[in-house]
């Protein structure tokens, strides 16, 4: 079996519908399972109506409805689910009505209330396959075994989940049944639906892939996989053919947002290939992800960076030989509840990067009773990440790359995976510096 998870974007309206399941009808011999995220914009518009709800007590769903409605009618389905649709609609009003009398929207209630647009876009979208011969089912995600903890908004899944889900799909593709499952959702133990965060619905296909010893995870994008550098930056971008877990989780990290690190996770354990793939472009070979790549690998595998960093020079000279003190700088930021992004040390200083958009002047006044801080804004980390058998060579060549465009390195960080070398220069210069690291490394701009 296969898992094939399809974005929002991918099942935007009736004729990405149409496309999506044009595509599955192209490996339905491999037996696969349908994971989706809701319509279009669905999502944010559910947001925009609880908001409605609690701030000015008004129930406006119309734009939900006749999206929803219009697709129906565009795809020509039975009646049937309109009347299913209907019934979720009016759950949805019930649940915008005591918002609007309570004036209250707990983490609880949001869950529920953007769970409806994955409900609603998995009952369409098998409605149709049905209406053209392919014998579908439509599976809240609770019916087909997630469970998670009651972290609402950022649930976990619990290891019950490993055993379920298999027991409950096996039976559906051995009827020669397309499960079409919810991505993003689950219910507590208490039966309250939960959302499963940032990366949710690529979550939900690959704990199914993983869970079920599936032959791979398919996630359907809308770019043609990992790629070399952003291709907003560099206009000959190209995809990357196959990157470890480690090199992805960096990558999604430093700012190529295709594959959130979390959802990777359960391939991680099982060792579970997955597949990035781009259903606006069919016949892009995509990016494959897999537990160990080839020995003769290239180099550098991509160039990514991040803007707006804020960079912070702690030194003292009570650092030395001394223990303990790098223990109080990390207690420091944990107790503003500040998360640090990179570190580098010596002897006698440390230095960090964090978020720029946070008030460091109360940590700043804490930690100078032990050292002086010297913070430093409009900072931007710039991260190759690639083979770390050649990690000198790929280091000489960056350095004389910076070095020939009159670019310095403030600060240079490796990775514990070893497969990242991250460096800080001035935000204004970070573009230069990917385009011109993209340039020798791969010889295109």
């Amino acid at each position: 079996m296969i898992v094939m998870k399809f974005g929002g974007s991918s099942v935007a309206d009736a004729q990405r519908i149409r496309h999506v399941v044009g595509i599955v009808k192209t490996q339905l011999d491999q037996k696969p399972v349908l994971v989706l995220s809701a319509m279009g914009d669905t999502t944010d518009h559910l947001l925009e109506a609880g908001s409605a709800a609690f701030q000015k007590g008004a129930v406006l769903i119309e734009q939900i409805e006749n999206h929803h409605f219009d697709t129906i009618k565009k795809l020509k389905l039975p009646n049937q689910v309109r009347k299913e649709v209907s019934a979720l609609l009016e759950e949805l009003k019930r649940l915008l009505s005591g918002i609007s009398l309570l004036r209250e929207m707990t983490p609880r209630t949001k869950d529920f209330l953007v769970s409806f647009g994955e409900r609603l876009s998995i009952r369409i979208v098998a409605a149709y396959c049905n209406s053209i011969g392919i014998p579908a089912q439509a599976c809240d995600a609770w019916d087909v075994g997630f469970v998670s903890d009651s972290n609402f908004t950022s649930a976990e899944l619990i290891k019950e989940s490993w055993e379920l889900i298999p027991q409950k799909i096996a039976p559906l593709l051995k009827a020669g049944v397309l499960p079409i499952v919810t991505g993003f959702i689950a219910k507590d133990l208490n039966g309250n639906i939960t959302t499963l965060g940032r990366g949710g619905s690529d979550l939900t296909a690959t704990m199914i892939a993983a869970a079920c010893k599936a032959q791979e995870a398919q996630v359907w994008k809308d770019v043609d996989g990992i790629l070399t550098a952003d291709p907003r930056i560099v206009a000959k971008a190209r995809p990357v053919e196959t990157v470890s877990y480690e090199e992805a989780a960096e990558l999604a990290y430093f700012g190529a947002q295709v594959l959130h690190p979390r959802a990777m996770q359960p391939c991680i354990k099982t060792g579970t290939p997955v597949l990035v793939k781009n259903s606006y472009n069919i016949a892009a070979p995509g990016t494959r992800i897999v537990a160990v790549l080839d020995k003769k690998s290239v180099p550098v595998r991509a160039i990514t960076f991040r803007k707006n960093v804020t960079l912070v020079d702690i030194v003292s000279t009570r650092m030395l030989g001394q223990y303990g003190f790098l223990a109080e700088v990390f207690s420091t930021f944990a107790r503003h509840h500040i998360s640090i992004d990179m570190v580098a040390t010596s002897e006698v200083s440390v230095s960090l990067t964090l978020d720029a958009a946070q008030d460091l002047s109360a940590v700043k006044k804490e930690l100078a009773r032990i050292a002086s801080i010297d913070i430093k804004t409009g900072k931007a980390i710039v991260t190759i990440v690639g083979n770390v058998r050649r990690s000198s060579e790929i280091l000489a060549k960056a350095f004389k790359t910076c070095q020939l465009i009159g670019v310095p390195v403030q600060m240079i960080s490796q990775g514990a995976s070893k497969v990242n070398i991250s460096f800080i220069v001035n935000d204004a210069e970070a573009v230069e510096v990917v385009k011109a690291l993209h340039l020798d490394f791969f010889g295109k701009l």
